[in-house]
């Protein structure tokens, strides 16, 4: 992007830096090597996607300019350039989600975008990012409808339903497990979710004792929770945001509905979890997770990092895929420059290497991160399955709600 197509007000910024920019202000490319890279995003800071938006993705961004910028910048193609995000709260409110990047990539035309939170948002804006040619590493996007859209320019970073569904049915098989109940928040992941854990099961002779879905925003499981205690079925999977997570457990503690097996879903491996639910209480818990600071020592970096800078620390899967995803940004940036195609090339094409382990996308998929199941062990969210991935070994009996 050259100087002519910036507002005027970042101009105004880059010729007020001091008498060095000054000094090479006619010349425009020695200009633009000094201009901020301008990216752009919407995140949740109110409403009902912020529990998730404000501990997996904005804590990640903010850190990663903030590193960034410590540098000297952002390497592009050799020259440092400073990061300076453009970001508004979208009220979690799909509709604000697309009129925001529709403004950032259509008429800011800002150098790159970072991804908003959850499925349905990154589902809205999806179509928007390949129109526009913008780049999406999307960390918080678990969707197979994403993935058979076949838009080049999105990439989903978390294992998709498939894999984890699979990871947890063959957790279950090696594990005697018989029978499972089901609960599923009634929107894209809750339905996506448990069609394939549904798929997964065929064929194992695993009994679907009961299977009922629910709406967004619900205030009480227990109806639903004390049916199901009735069945006692050997394992309980959810397929649940944050607050129907912590909700599913609170209330499953109260009635003393309390399986072998004990797995929900996003929010699980949110420290608030523990918090909440207490380290002993949240003991044996399982759910979607897929790294912790034991997976890899740029993890245990990143962990740190997180904790110093953010004062919290991330959670246990999607912030690290997150992480990941600014990890390739800053990669095919360093090596290709703002050439947004390029960038798309750069990350379609190359195997890379990660907090996480190696990401490798097939099509929209990333296929180098096999599914994983994790579980609260001693205050931490251990990956328990399958061994290969694993940083504890699984309890496949979760002790009594404490």
């Amino acid at each position: 992007m050259t100087d002519r197509t910036k507002p005027m007000a970042t101009r105004r910024r880059i010729l007020q830096g001091g008498a060095a920019v000054g000094a090479l202000s006619f010349a425009p490319g020695l200009l633009a090597q000094n201009a901020p890279v301008r990216i752009g995003y919407s995140m949740s800071r109110t409403g009902p996607w912020t529990g998730g938006a404000q501990v997996s993705q904005e804590p990640n961004f903010l850190l990663w300019a903030e590193q960034q910028n410590a540098a000297g910048g952002l390497d592009v193609k050799g020259t440092k350039r400073r990061i300076e995000l453009i970001s508004s709260d979208d009220r979690s409110d799909v509709e604000t989600v697309v009129r925001t990047y529709e403004k950032l990539m259509g008429s800011d035309k800002v150098d790159l975008v970072l991804p908003p939170w959850g499925s349905n948002a990154n589902f809205a804006v999806a179509p928007l990012a390949n129109r526009f040619g913008y780049p999406f590493l999307a960390p918080t996007a678990l969707s197979r409808r994403l993935v058979e859209m076949k838009l080049p320019y999105f990439f989903l970073l978390l294992q998709q339903p498939k894999s984890m569904c699979d990871a947890l049915v063959d957790m279950f098989k090696a594990n005697g497990v018989r029978s499972v109940a089901c609960i599923y928040v009634d929107d894209l992941f809750g339905l996506e979710n448990y069609a394939a854990f549904k798929v997964a099961l065929q064929g194992t002779g695993i009994n679907l004792v009961e299977d009922k879905s629910y709406p967004g925003g619900v205030k009480d499981l227990s109806p639903v929770l004390r049916s199901i205690k009735d069945k006692n079925p050997d394992a309980f999977v959810g397929f649940t945001y944050p607050p129907d997570t912590i909700l599913a457990s609170r209330q499953s503690k109260e009635i003393g509905f309390n399986p072998k097996i004990f797995y929900a879903s996003v929010g699980t491996a949110f420290p608030l979890y523990k918090n909440v639910m207490t380290p002993a209480g949240a003991e044996g818990v399982m759910g979607m997770g897929s790294w912790n600071a034991k997976t890899s020592p740029g993890a245990k970096a990143y962990f740190d990092a997180h904790v110093a800078s953010q004062k919290k620390e991330p959670d246990r899967w999607a912030s690290g895929a997150c992480w990941a995803g600014l990890e390739i940004l800053t990669a095919a940036v360093k090596q290709v420059g703002l050439d947004r195609k390029a960038i798309r090339d750069y990350v379609a094409a190359t195997t890379h290497k990660t907090i996480i382990g190696d990401v490798k996308f097939q099509g929209s998929e990333n296929v180098g991160t096999p599914g994983t199941v994790s579980q609260w062990q001693n205050g931490e969210f251990e990956v328990v399955w399958p061994a290969a991935r694993a940083t504890a070994k699984l309890n496949a009996n979760k002790p009594a709600w404490k």
